[in-house]
């Protein structure tokens, strides 16, 4: 991959996250303006809510209120007008007791005056009862007994006919019994002034005149009574059902008085418990501030802090007017504020917020993913070309050698010494060698991702294959003055595994600490037993590897920069190819490594098992 594709590539996708980026920004801050007019809107109609019922609940009170001294009044006006009936009724009832008394009088004045009219007319009357006066009036022949007081004996004469009978005078009654016992009429005996007969004088107990009088004056007494009682009544009922008093405008009067404060129309407690009922209708549920000031001056009436750490501001706090119809008075404002007003418009964008954050995390880590695969596709391609510039190398080296040799088996005068022949035909054999020990190398590699590699497992034993490599490798280390050391203390060093890659691993661990040595290599090979495990060490003191680079010394073609060491060539395959065996066999290789001061490579073998 061309350097200007990668960072043409890159700068795009940079790009298109910053473009995706901004927009979830954006998206983000139209949720949140879209949510923050949302919550004032909801705080907006629940204070209006609140002051809604302030505004009622001070009108229901001073209805209540003009009601209660109302039904007082009214209750007050009732019992007086009770009162006044009753006072009435018992007036009228003296008033006729005296006038019956009055009318009594006058009628037993006036009997006593008609019977003194009667005795002064008549001779000897004598009030008699009603029986005898219709004896009498039967009476035809039969004489009267005349009474020895009467003074005379003689028939009666009565008005309207002859008396025969004989009765016994009785003596003269004075007219002093109640006129209610009288009967109608007062009968009486008399004799006749001229000639002495008996006469029969009736005399009504009541004057026509008077009767007509007293009733009169009865029906007239009745009259203002009943109509006395009419007004009374009917100014009972006046009092409940007067026109003249309106409730509600009563109630509106005393609502616009001047000198009515605004603590005395609403309190704190009412005021915060509507506040937290509405709030909570409109699914607010927050600690919150409120206060209430005059509207005309700067004076707080009384203030209720949820958290007094966080000041108020503009854009978290809230106002309206409680009694916005009155005129005269101060109408007074409330102020509610919010202290946790963002976090709550951020809880409910927490859906929002979660996708927005999903989506970024998931965009970033496809472009994150994306760039560390170019990187590393780059990268292998850059190992893969110096992959293929080593292979070439070390391909062309054998090639031009056997070349070389191969033309100089032309020349007749070698041809001709058999020992120059030998010599060369020895080295067209170790190039030919060599040739193919690298196309092993890279088809053990090919065959070993493709998982076709197949060992051939049997009892090995790591002491002695170790001392065959380093003996084998003798000719290389003596080249580069090389000091091996040998310390095979591993008791039991029989493993289950491939000897062939086995003693490859060994090859390439002592190549490797042979040819990254500046100096003249010190390499020391150890053997221990740990456990049911056996542990190889490869240790040198050559140039060491950083710690950085010590990550990625296991992947394929990649090669450690060798700093001064140019001429050290290679695949790039050998410790991948380490890594890929050991851990076919069930093992493990662990490094350890510092600049300038050498690296141990130690591999984890499980040992074969007794049984």
């Amino acid at each position: 991959m061309k350097k200007t594709s990668f960072w043409l590539i890159t700068a795009l996708m940079t790009i298109a996250l910053v473009g995706v980026v901004v927009m979830q920004l954006y998206y983000i801050r139209q949720a949140y303006q879209l949510n923050s007019k949302l919550f004032e809107q909801n705080v907006s109609q629940a204070l209006n809510a609140v002051v809604s019922k302030v505004q009622r609940r001070n009108a229901a009170t001073y209805i209540d209120k003009k009601d209660f001294e109302w039904r007082l009044k009214r209750e007050q006006e009732q019992r007086n007008k009770e009162k006044s009936i009753l006072l009435l009724a018992e007036k009228y009832k003296e008033e006729e007791r005296q006038r019956k008394i009055r009318q009594q009088k006058i009628i037993i004045d006036d009997l006593n005056f008609q019977d003194s009219m009667i005795r002064v007319k008549f001779y000897n009357p004598a009030i008699i009862t009603e029986a005898e006066y219709f004896a009498l009036s039967n009476q035809s022949t039969t004489p009267l007994d005349v009474d020895v007081n009467v003074g005379f004996d003689q028939d009666l004469q009565m008005v309207g006919g002859n008396v025969r009978k004989t009765f016994r005078l009785k003596a003269n009654k004075t007219f002093n019994i109640k006129p209610e016992k009288l009967p109608d009429s007062i009968r009486y005996l008399a004799y006749s002034p001229l000639d002495g007969q008996p006469l029969k004088v009736s005399l009504a107990s009541v004057d026509g005149v008077l009767d007509v009088k007293f009733k009169s004056e009865d029906a007239l007494a009745e009259r203002r009574y009943s109509q006395e009682l009419k007004r009374l009544k009917t100014d009972t009922l006046d009092i409940f059902n007067s026109d003249n008093f309106n409730l509600v405008e009563e109630a509106a009067k005393e609502m616009q008085q001047e000198n009515v404060p605004i603590t005395q129309r609403v309190s704190e407690n009412v005021l915060d418990t509507l506040i937290k009922k509405e709030l909570l209708n409109k699914n607010i549920n927050l600690p919150y501030n409120f206060w209430v000031k005059l509207a005309q001056r700067d004076s707080v009436l009384f203030k209720k802090v949820a958290n007094e750490d966080v000041a108020a501001s503009p854009s978290n706090t809230f106002q309206t007017t409680l009694f916005s119809n009155d005129i005269k008075r101060d109408p007074g404002m409330l102020y509610v504020s919010f202290p946790n007003k963002n976090a709550a418009i951020f809880n409910n964008m927490g859906a929002t917020l979660a996708s927005s954050g999903g989506l970024l995390l998931v965009l970033i880590f496809i472009f994150s993913y994306t760039l560390y695969a170019i990187l590393r596709q780059k990268k292998i391609s850059e190992m893969k070309t110096d992959f293929i510039n080593n292979m070439t190398h070390e391909f062309k080296t054998p090639v031009a050698t056997i070349m070389i040799a191969s033309e100089a088996l032309k020349d007749s005068e070698i041809t001709a010494d058999k020992s120059r022949i030998k010599r060369l035909a020895n080295i067209i054999y170790d190039e030919n060698m060599r040739l193919g020990n690298h196309i092993e190398r890279v088809l053990s590699i090919a065959r070993l991702e493709k998982k076709e590699l197949h060992l051939e497992w049997e009892d090995v034993i790591v002491n002695d294959l170790i001392a065959a490599v380093t003996d084998s490798m003798c000719l290389q280390l003596q080249k580069r003055e090389a000091t091996m050391t040998l310390r095979l203390e591993a008791q039991n060093s029989t493993v289950l595994g491939d000897e062939l890659h086995l003693s490859n691993i060994i090859y390439n661990l002592i190549d490797n600490a042979n040819k990254y040595s500046v100096e003249p290599p010190r390499i020391t090979i150890t053997t221990i037993n740990s456990n049911k495990n056996l542990i190889i060490s490869v240790a040198d003191e050559g140039i060491g590897i950083e710690k950085d680079y010590t990550k990625r010394i296991f992947d394929q073609f990649y090669r450690v920069p060798t700093g001064n060491l140019h001429d050290v060539k290679g695949f790039g395959l050998g410790l991948n190819y380490v890594q890929d065996i050991v851990t076919q066999m069930k093992g493990n290789i662990k490094v350890r490594s510092e600049k300038d001061k050498g690296t141990v490579f130690e591999i984890t073998l499980p040992l074969k098992s007794i049984s």
